[in-house]
């Protein structure tokens, strides 16, 4: 058995949170490293460390629970609202939502990726 993530430790109120929505599938609750304010973290009340192995009905639960809340977030904050999936600071599936903030520096675009190099990648990865 697998030890209790933090987030775990939250959705059983083992740690206190600052809630924003709950159903019976997921949580979301406020970041407490925030990168703008309202920056909420949605997670599944089931510890799976990676979010493409939750089951198919944590999984849509998941992400309509993401929409409801950058939806909510953009309405409150006036600003566009940014999703960050990055999955590897916790072992337990959640998603990022917080706010674009217009005054932070833009960070660098990546180079232009070679066609050919592209051609190799497509069939490399590509779903069968």
């Amino acid at each position: 058995m697998q030890e209790d993530s933090i987030f775990t430790k939250i959705i059983k109120g083992e740690i206190p949170s600052y809630k924003i929505y709950e159903d019976d599938k997921t949580l979301a609750f406020l970041d407490i490293q925030p990168e703008t304010a309202g920056h909420t973290l949605v997670v599944p009340k089931i510890q799976v460390d990676k979010i493409y192995d939750l089951p198919d009905d944590y999984y849509g639960a998941l992400w309509t629970t993401v929409k409801k809340v950058a939806a909510n977030l953009e309405r409150v904050s006036g600003q566009r609202s940014l999703i960050k999936v990055i999955g590897t600071d916790v072992p337990h599936s959640h998603v990022h939502v917080f706010s674009l903030d217009p005054n932070r520096p833009a960070e660098t675009d990546p180079p232009m990726a070679d066609p050919e190099e592209l051609a190799k990648q497509a069939a490399k990865f590509v779903l069968k």
